[in-house]
């Protein structure tokens, strides 16, 4: 052991590992000592393998304490089949044999120790004798920061941070309850603007995005801002979807203390912070998880379950006790540490799923015959069960797309335990009727409609997400059928159908202002289309449905209700004009929508609804300010008494061509 001494720390010039070449680094002037010292109780043994203890961050990775009167670095890292761990570094001049870690006596596979005198901001991994004489250097599951990509090493750091969000995190159960507005701002940041368009590996910095970011989601009145995977990942062209650090924010924008002040300025500004999170998969670097001791430690072995073959990556081992805990203790570490809103969890679909995109001979029945993944089921339950009790203000949302039932219900009830559920049904109907040219819209009503059929089985958002401006799908605007004009109107038109049809919403970056080039990750967004009038008043008037759906009640009071919504007609297939209300906690807050699907302006339309004798326009999408016509407007509307028994009223109406009116 050392004699606790601290030593100095000296200025060097040294090769390191990753570069391989000289630079001037801070180094440690090492005693090639590790203490033998553990944060571990046996209880906490227990709870790791029994896949419940969900708080692992507090115990493995890389913790600065003081031992003995000397502060350094405490080690630990879960290898179970390894038969020798030692960390390296700059400090030690990666050298393999300088600073062992010891493994626990009990069985547990941990190897941990505490290197004394070693600073915050050293690079290290762990270095690995496997099974079968693997040797594998390996960077740190539970570290909190990362060299900057392409660099692979973990950095020694701390979360210290004072926050400044008091104020949100007391109100958030309002702001995060079902039954407020959820208007979603979905961002890859590095993307959504660069200091170097042209550079793809050029990447402002997260205090550039507390100030313009925040700012422009502040004015866009969105509720919330969703952040494509923040988690540290190798591979800019994975979107962070490939994820090697699941307890880190990753480097490309600087360090964890910058990324807490941005979501501190987002909370500040009254906006929730939700993170795309991935416990679906992860990729075979070799830094990363794959193989961790030379074994499928984090996977599972039988690759009928333990890879994905549409990913090219592999799946956690969810029957795994401590790989159970590693995911939840993930998941628990972004709202307890960085303050996040909610997650949500990416491709649940193929977690559920045995046979998720594998023929027949590709997978093997559960215990029962059936298809679903029983550990990933309970683990999923065990999440959302967790997430919840320990914060109740948050939401999880589930990317979902089969008819899995259950998904957002609570599991006392049977359910997964989800908040909400991405509604994909809707989404494709949505864009396959608004691809079509209005004359033929008539006869597809269904697919506009078809969604009140099943939407009370779930509680819904409503996505237009990365993925529909992808891969040959085109942008938003260009799925629109006719001239620009017509794009445009037909754009804000179900922009508008979105807004006020029950449910969350979420819209990708760039479709706010109508990008004519799909989403690019190497580049940004085409911010040069706001010199135009049609994208700057586009974006205008999705500013003004996120302040209607924030202003008005009765669209999200009672979103995930029977009673927030009535079809008002759905009798005029053939003029394609469709109409339904949306409905509060108060009576006197309902509002009637009325949607024109087709270019054809419809002068004096009459429209029959009950108990309401005076409406006005509140909302339409064919204004002027919106690169409208502006011609069609409803300045006083005529109302006649047609029921008095049943207080039904016959309203007339002037419809815009490809226009939504909203009346209260």
């Amino acid at each position: 052991m050392s004699d606790g001494k601290k030593k100095s720390i000296k200025k060097h010039r040294h090769k390191t590992e990753e570069n391989k070449a000289y630079e001037d680094i801070h180094f440690v002037d090492s005693t090639k000592s590790v203490w033998n010292y553990s944060l571990f109780s046996e209880e906490d043994i227990t709870n790791f393998q029994n896949g419940t203890h969900y708080s692992l961050y507090q115990f493995f990775g890389a913790h600065c304490r003081e031992v003995l009167g000397v502060t350094g670095y405490y080690f630990s890292v879960w290898a179970p089949n390894a038969t020798y761990v030692s960390v390296k570094g700059n400090f030690n001049d990666w050298d393999n044999n300088s600073h062992p870690l010891f493994v626990r006596l009990d069985h547990s596979g941990i190897w941990e120790g505490f290197i004394p005198n070693l600073p915050k901001g050293e690079i290290y991994k762990y270095h690995i004798h496997g099974f079968k004489g693997a040797i594998l250097d390996k960077g740190d599951p539970y570290a909190n920061f990362w060299e900057k990509r392409p660099k692979t090493a973990s950095v020694t750091w701390d979360l210290d941070y004072e926050w400044n969000d008091g104020e949100w995190m007391k109100e958030r159960k309002k702001q995060n309850s079902l039954d407020s507005p959820w208007s979603l701002y979905e961002v890859h940041l590095a993307s959504w603007m660069r200091p170097d368009k042209n550079n793809e590996e050029s990447y402002n910095s997260y205090d550039f995005f507390r100030d313009k970011l925040v700012n422009y989601v502040k004015e866009m009145g969105f509720t919330h801002v969703e952040l494509m995977p923040i988690m540290e990942h190798p591979f800019d062209g994975s979107w962070g979807y490939q994820g090697t650090g699941y307890f880190a924010p990753t480097s490309r924008y600087g360090n964890p203390q910058q990324y807490m002040a941005l979501v501190d300025a987002f909370h500040q500004a009254g906006i929730g912070v939700v993170l795309d999170w991935v416990p679906s998969h992860f990729p075979y670097d070799a830094h990363g998880l794959y193989m961790f001791d030379g074994t499928n430690t984090y996977e599972y072995a039988d690759m009928r379950k333990g890879f994905h073959p549409d990913w090219n990556s592999y799946i956690f081992n969810y029957k795994r006790g401590e790989v159970k805990s590693f995911l939840i203790s993930s998941a628990r570490f972004w709202m307890d540490k960085f303050h996040t809103d909610g997650i949500r969890v990416d491709a649940v679909s193929s977690m559920l799923k045995l046979n998720y995109s594998r023929k027949k001979g590709q997978w093997e029945p559960n215990e029962y015959g059936g298809d679903g993944n029983l550990e990933a089921i309970a683990f999923i339950k065990d999440l959302n069960e967790t997430l919840y009790r320990d914060f109740q203000d948050i939401q999880t949302i589930a990317e979902e797309a089969t008819d899995w039932p259950g998904v957002s219900k609570p599991t006392f009830a049977g359910g997964l335990g989800f908040g909400m559920k991405w509604m994909m049904g809707w989404m494709h109907d949505t864009l396959d009727f608004f691809k079509l040219d209005p004359i033929h819209r008539q006869h597809h009503q269904e697919k506009f409609t078809f969604s009140m059929m099943y939407y009370y089985d779930e509680n819904f958002m409503l996505p237009l997400s990365h993925d529909e401006v992808v891969h040959g799908k085109s942008p938003m605007l260009f799925k629109m059928p006719g001239d620009e004009w017509r794009k445009m109107a037909n754009l804000r038109l179900m922009y508008s159908y979105m807004f006020t049809h029950p449910g969350g919403k979420l819209l990708f970056m760039g479709d706010e202002f109508g990008a004519t080039e799909e989403w690019n990750y190497k580049s940004e967004l085409q911010w040069n289309l706001l010199e135009f009038d049609a994208h700057r008043l586009l974006k205008v008037c999705v500013r003004d449905l996120n302040q209607l759906l924030r202003n008005e009640p009765a669209l999200y009071e009672n979103q995930f209700d029977i009673h927030g919504f009535e079809w008002v007609d759905l009798n005029h297939r053939q003029e394609s004009v469709v109409s339904f209300r949306r409905k509060g906690k108060n009576s006197k807050e309902d509002l009637l929508i009325i949607l024109n699907l087709t270019p054809e302006v419809r002068m004096n339309w009459k429209l029959y609804t009950h108990g309401k004798p005076a409406w006005e326009v509140i909302f339409n999408s064919d204004e002027k300010k919106y690169w409208g016509t502006g011609d069609f407007t409803n300045p006083e509307i005529a109302m006649q008494l047609v029921d008095k028994k049943e207080k039904i009223y016959e309203i007339n109406l002037n419809l815009p061509p490809l226009g939504a009116l909203v009346l209260k």
